[in-house]
């Protein structure tokens, strides 16, 4: 059986990169794809396509159909990342809605905002675990970052699994993959520059979370710059360590959170209590049964306690970014629209210390 070649923008021939994985693995066999292909210097999506072996295969782009059938695979576990956190969810999907190239699978396990217009490339894999075969669907971008990988465990339906890759694997398993260079991100505006007044004035008159992107949208400023004119009046900066506390305190008082955790293609969100929360090495994580959090708390460059405005009252966030100013990860007391947020986790916040400058120089 033969399997997609690899586009390597010149980098690396497919034979050399699978010699140079395999001797890569021998070396580092705990190596996680993505980390080898950083060492490697191709995409993980580039890494994965030159497999050879017959559980690993393309699929066709079909998002939708594939969403139509992740039902019926029962319970699987549902994987997001971004550059400094890992979102990983176990349940069963709920159908999905789209309107255009953005859906939605609105479920208690698995909560997820889908922007399709990053979704590229799409593969079956199969890996050996210390488990045994480990088999997942994964997705990427253009430039062949994962955007959402899927993972089958012990309550997963095989067949199931077998009928959805069938249907969706892609006939022509020779064409190359077209790497793109990932985009440039855009020049932030410049502070000064931003009509400050006008961004308060539309802050003050949110009536739903969700506007608050088009308000910055319309303002032309990032949330960080946002967050920095707003504060005060809407926002305090808090410590870094803020993270570790919120997890630690949320866990000690069984408060349900909300936890959001994406990328360009997708957000994924959890909604409950944790329980588990430990720290191993850089890493803060949460590791409770049906949900894991890993997070880079030394890559934390900001953190943000943030009111904003709605018909339901002030909603509450704490909002983490690294230091290029990218989002991690975003906390929230558990809420429905049309319900006000937890006296719980509004205290909770509020009880997050203050970033202290005097202390960020010493």
């Amino acid at each position: 059986m033969t399997q997609p070649p690899v586009s390597m923008s010149g980098k690396l021939s497919r034979a050399d990169l699978v010699k140079n994985w395999t001797a890569l693995r021998e070396r580092k066999p705990q190596l996680r794809n993505r980390d080898a292909a950083e060492e490697l210097g191709v995409s993980e999506a580039e890494l994965i396509a030159c497999r050879n072996d017959a559980g690993n295969f393309r699929l066709q782009a079909d998002w939708p159909a594939l969403f139509a059938a992740l039902p019926k695979l029962g319970r699987v576990m549902a994987l997001t990342r971004n550059e400094n956190a890992v979102h990983e969810r176990h349940g069963t999907y709920e159908p999905a809605s789209f309107n255009g190239m953005v859906g939605l699978v609105l479920g208690p396990d698995i909560d997820l905002r889908i922007f399709l217009k990053s979704w590229k490339f799409g593969f079956a894999v199969g890996e050996p675990s210390r488990r045994g075969l480990l088999r997942s669907l994964q997705v990427f971008d253009q430039s062949g970052v994962a955007v959402h990988k899927i993972y089958a465990g012990e309550g997963t339906d095989m067949a199931a699994w077998q009928d959805l890759t069938a249907m969706l694997r892609m006939a022509e398993q020779e064409s190359a993959l077209e790497i793109a260079a990932p985009p440039v991100k855009a020049a932030p505006k410049d502070l000064a520059a931003i009509d400050v007044a006008a961004l308060l004035t539309g802050w003050e008159n949110l009536q739903d979370t969700h506007e608050f992107i088009g308000l910055l949208s319309r303002n032309a400023t990032q949330p960080t710059q946002a967050f920095r004119l707003a504060e005060g009046r809407f926002t305090r900066r808090i410590e870094n360590g803020a993270v570790r506390q919120l997890l630690m305190a949320a866990a000690q008082e069984a408060l349900p959170i909300m936890v959001f955790v994406g990328n360009h293609g997708i957000i994924q969100i959890h909604t409950g209590a944790v329980a588990r929360i430990e720290v191993m090495g850089d890493w803060l994580n949460v590791l409770d049964p049906d949900f894991n959090l890993h997070l880079r708390e030394d890559r934390i460059g900001e953190v943000w306690h943030v009111r904003k405005p709605t018909s339901d009252g002030v909603v509450t966030s704490v909002e983490v970014f690294d230091t290029e100013g990218e989002r991690i990860v975003t906390f929230f007391g558990k809420r429905k629209p049309g319900e006000a947020e937890l006296e719980g986790w509004r205290a909770l916040a509020a009880a997050l210390p203050p970033y202290s400058r005097a202390g960020a120089a010493a």
